[in-house]
């Protein structure tokens, strides 16, 4: 009989035929078995090491939830006979699966389908695990179309299709999921049984296409979330609700920042005056900081002949993420620019470059455009046109750690002023397929961004294969005010492009030597990171960054002139002010004011107007009385300078 080793170290003898399951912790879903995940029902054939997996873990959750999603199949196809299931994997915080249906499903269908999955859960039914050749799993599958495409591609170099049927890379296995007589081919593994499944909640329906290609026929999607308990279930829900105040496509529309115009084109957004200027304050202050930190400014245009990013390699490597060409001169192409990095590259090559200029730090506010297909386009986080606040910088061998280190500092730093200041770090190697350069390089330039990155103290993860096809990158993760991660910052190291572009410079010794080149974009994307912050701080910006900074409420008609004339004298001083001179009560006005997250109100009557002393009240509602005009203004003025992140303690009156 097999023994199981225990990470703890206990020794455990598994009778013939007896599941591992049986050995294992109470509570316990699913094992690691030799550093595999595997289902409890699966018997080593000899010694093993057997790590206990629970419901909790990362790898818990995940089997939790796409047995769920084996479950919602199961309904779906109980409730609509005539269905054709494609696929159900776990994703962040859920799962999903894409049918064929005769007629299309709308959010109020999620009940019955949710009703169908709670009687399968009660009933406790055996997720069976059978390995068979091909040829029985397309027999079995055979009026199952999207199936019977997954398991054909087996063999045929398509990794996907074997990642989701199971398969053993170059043979003729596969394995089937079956409970109470209903198949799925599945890697699994899935939890015992069906009684284990239950916080689960079915949360949107949406189209999608099959394998994600517009060509394909569109499906539809059923999107849940399911956790260990109901107590992970109800606070995640919470979380959503949060995340739904604080959406910033809702909170963009409420708060006039920005629009989409359906004149203008999916993902091309227009920035409204409030907006316009929370994103000319975000941008400034980075040029500023950036002029600091030795960065020279350069612009570049937004269209470029097909060339140069066939130099680049992009139209070898990124074709499918750029616009169509467009036919000038003559017929020659033009492209839209994905990228700004060749451009930069051009300003580089414009003369001899000597060792004395490097590190040289190129700089620009570029936009670019993505064609980004129509379902994938999110509000300002996924857009098809772009600014990307882009830095190129050029640097020796000798200097490339110090500079990747100063580049880190630089981004965490100035992240921070922002307000964002969670964060780890993810360090994305050389992916399998779409790669290019010889393997010392990839490692050197790895290795390079690690040593950079471990000097930090910021938690560091492994990304492997997630590189870009020219180099290994870091991207700096942030959390947000809610717990969730966004990927922020990107620090690539390039030896490619230098080489396809012939770059060189200067050495001391006279000789000619190439540089490597650092591909760094702090917010990502300006138009992604005006998101991120609306949604970070639930559109109630810090002052500096506001909008609107001190909004006056006149009590009456007679008091409108005299706040006109304190809102020009704290304009005179730098802050952004609003009078209301609505027709509206100043309870209503009070709660306008709160609506637009104006960070600060000065109600003004004839009392104040007579005592000279005022009373601020601030976003939370907290007021604060006795103030003089002026040491209001000066502590305002204090904070939007400081780029304070809270609002200010006035302190007794």
């Amino acid at each position: 009989m097999p023994t199981l080793s225990l990470p703890e170290g206990a020794h455990i003898e598994l009778p013939e035929g007896e599941p591992v399951g049986a050995a294992l912790p109470k509570g316990t879903i699913v094992a690691r078995i030799d550093g595999e995940l595997t289902d409890l029902s699966a018997v080593p054939e000899s010694d093993a090491t057997v790590e206990p997996i629970a419901p909790h873990s990362d790898d818990g959750l995940q089997v939790l939830r796409h047995s769920t999603a084996h479950v919602l199949a199961q309904a779906v196809c109980d409730l609509y006979p005539d269905a054709k299931y494609a696929i159900g994997p776990a994703v962040a915080d859920g799962f999903y699966y894409d049918f064929d249906l005769a007629e299309p499903l709308h959010a109020a269908d999620l009940a019955k389908i949710d009703r169908r999955m709670r009687q399968i859960v009660k009933r406790n039914q055996r997720f069976v695990r059978e390995r068979v050749t091909r040829a029985e799993a397309l027999e079995r599958l055979r009026d199952q179309p999207f199936k019977v495409e997954i398991i054909e591609g087996i063999g045929a170099g398509d990794g996907a299709a074997e990642d989701h049927a199971g398969a053993e890379p170059g043979g003729d296995m596969v394995s089937l999921y079956s409970n109470d007589g209903w198949v799925d081919l599945c890697m699994g593994p899935h939890v015992p049984h069906t009684g284990m499944l239950g916080a689960f909640k079915l949360t949107d329906v949406a189209g999608a296409y099959w394998r994600g290609d517009e060509k394909n026929p569109q499906l539809t999607r059923i999107y849940g979330t399911a956790w260990a308990t109901r107590d992970d279930l109800d606070a995640y829900l919470q979380r959503l609700e949060e995340a739904e105040r604080r959406d910033h496509r809702r909170l963009g529309h409420e708060l006039d920042l920005f629009s989409f115009p359906d004149e203008i084109g999916s993902g091309l957004a227009v920035f409204h005056p409030k907006g316009g200027l929370v994103r000319r304050l975000m941008e400034d202050y980075s040029r500023r900081r950036h002029e600091e930190a030795g960065y020279e400014f350069v612009y570049t245009p937004h269209i470029t002949k097909a060339e140069l990013f066939e130099i680049s390699g992009h139209l070898t490597w990124f074709a499918d993420g750029m616009f169509p060409p467009m036919e000038l001169d003559g017929g020659t192409r033009y492209y839209l620019k994905p990228m700004n990095c060749p451009m930069h590259i051009l300003i580089f090559k414009s003369r001899t470059r000597s060792y004395r200029e490097l590190p040289l730090r190129l700089f620009e506010f570029g936009t670019v455009y993505r064609h980004e297909l129509s379902g994938a386009v999110h509000g300002l986080t996924r857009v098809r046109g772009l600014t990307m606040d882009d830095a190129h910088i050029f640097t020796t061998e000798d200097q490339l750690v110090a500079e990747l280190r100063s580049v880190l500092t630089f981004v965490l730093d100035l992240l921070r002023d922002y307000g964002l200041d969670e964060f780890y770090m993810e360090l994305s190697t050389r992916p399998e397929a779409k790669a290019v350069g010889t393997d010392q390089e990839w490692h050197d330039a790895t290795e390079a961004l690690r040593a950079a990155a471990e000097a930090m103290d910021v938690p560091l993860v492994m990304d492997e294969g997630g590189g870009a096809f020219y180099g290994p990158k870091i991207s700096v993760q942030v959390r947000d005010a809610i717990g969730r991660t966004w990927q922020m910052s990107t620090i690539q190291v390039d030896f490619q492009m230098p080489q396809r572009f012939d770059m060189e410079y200067s050495g001391d010794d006279n000789a000619r030597h190439r540089p490597i080149m650092i591909h760094r974009a702090l917010f990502g994307s300006v138009e992604r990171f005006f998101a991120v912050l609306t949604e970070h701080y639930a559109g109630a910006f810090p002052l500096w960054l506001a909008p609107e900074q001190l909004r006056f409420v006149p009590v009456a008609d007679r008091h409108v002139d005299r706040c006109e004339e304190l809102a020009a004298k704290a304009r005179g001083s730098g802050l952004r002010t609003f009078v209301d001179d609505s027709k509206e009560s100043v309870g209503k006005k009070i709660r306008a004011a709160q609506l637009a997250k104006a960070p600060y109100t000065l109600v003004v009557g004839d009392q104040e107007l007579e005592t000279g002393a005022y009373t601020v009240r601030d976003r939370a509602g907290t007021e604060t009385g006795g103030m003089t005009f002026d040491s209001l203004v000066g502590s305002l003025v204090a904070e939007a300078d400081s780029r304070a992140l809270a609002q200010t303690d006035f302190g007794p009156a």
